[in-house]
């Protein structure tokens, strides 16, 4: 089940926070609990997903996203993800979590979130989300001006590699 008593906490600690720019950094403290736990008694990877919605969704408060697609009937949904798992979670780990965005290109904003454990990394995602409407993707661009973004930082090598190479994977896959 989805954590909505998380969600609704750390969107309640995170209101009186200072709002921040487009691609401003968001952290966040979480603990993983007996129900984050798989059968190896370790943070289950589907749930470290749900534990960033708990830190990306404060995040595109801070930065006014949410009230921009509020106000103009925007949806915001995630558009691919690469997740890399190093570190081994256990009951009641405290865990500091960044969030931030590092840019966008004229389809996708591209979101960098990590998980620490006392100074050490325990897993990194990348994350590109896209704007809809109904007419389909609002271009990046057209919502930074909104936010009064400007232009979109340059995006690091790592992040437009990872772009080419999902660009060269099929779809629909072979079944």
């Amino acid at each position: 089940m989805y954590p909505y008593l998380r969600l609704f906490i750390e969107m309640r600690r995170t209101r009186t926070l200072k709002p921040l720019p487009v691609t401003g950094t968001h952290r966040s403290c979480h603990r993983c609990l007996p129900w984050d736990l798989d059968p190896w008694n370790e943070l289950n990877n589907g749930r470290t997903l749900t534990l960033f919605d708990l830190g990306r969704l404060p995040l595109i408060h801070r930065t006014g996203l949410a009230r921009v697609c509020a106000d103009k009937g925007w949806g915001l949904t995630v558009a691919g993800s690469s997740l890399r798992y190093r570190r081994r979670v256990v009951l009641f780990d405290r865990l500091d979590m960044v969030s931030r965005c590092l840019g966008w290109d004229g389809r996708f904003f591209y979101i960098e979130q990590s998980l620490w454990r006392k100074g050490e990394c325990t897993s990194h995602m990348l994350l590109r989300a896209a704007v809809t409407s109904r007419a389909g993707i609002v271009p990046p661009p057209e919502v930074a001006d909104v936010l009064g973004a400007g232009d979109s930082p340059p995006l690091p090598d790592w992040v437009a590699g990872w772009i080419e190479a999902d660009a060269l994977r099929p779809w629909p896959p072979a079944h």
